[in-house]
């Protein structure tokens, strides 16, 4: 295992010693996925490393039409701005604090809150929680109103009977 490699995902050649090579899991990875469309973090570099491995195998590539790129979906909302997974989570106040090195099912985890965050889809609360405490700091103590009567009073009762009477052929009359 190259030692920079090592750096960025912590994963040593005795990690990796027994464990199935790509050949031996990607019927199970191509079921699992199936026709799915896939959000990816960088999908052009990610496909290539996947499509790599296919091509060893005499498999078809995955296309890149049939990912969602999450980091050209940062850069069009934030333009200038880092879209690394590290600073899309700062942004959006997602915890990343168990996230020490670069890791797929952390990482997944991680991308799917940062996804919903980017297309709006993360709204619980609308973000009111905020504006509705606020106000009730503020908010004077008011006597509370009596109750109010819901029912009808003699002459609406007899206005909407008036009202009735002149329907056609209602439905309920059938």
């Amino acid at each position: 295992m190259p030692s920079g490699a090592f750096e960025i995902h912590g994963l040593s050649e005795e990690f990796l010693a027994g464990k199935p090579l790509f050949g031996d899991v990607a019927d199970g990875l191509l079921a699992f996925i199936g026709d799915s469309v896939l959000v990816i973090h960088n999908a052009q570099f990610d496909l290539g490393f996947l499509n790599a491995e296919l091509a060893r195998i005499g498999r078809a590539p995955l296309p890149e039409a049939r990912a969602i790129d999450t980091v050209s979906l940062a850069r069009r909302r934030f333009p200038g701005a880092p879209a690394n997974l590290d600073a899309l989570c700062r942004r959006f106040g997602i915890d990343n604090a168990a996230r020490t090195k670069h890791g797929a099912l952390l990482d997944a985890e991680l991308l799917a809150e940062v996804y919903l965050e980017l297309i709006g889809g993360r709204q619980p609360s609308l973000g009111l929680g905020a504006a509705r405490e606020a106000a009730a700091e503020t908010r004077e103590e008011r006597p509370a109103r009596p109750p109010r009567r819901h029912e009808p009073d003699a002459e609406e009762s007899a206005a909407h009977a008036a009202f009735i009477g002149k329907l056609n052929d209602p439905i309920w009359l059938r």
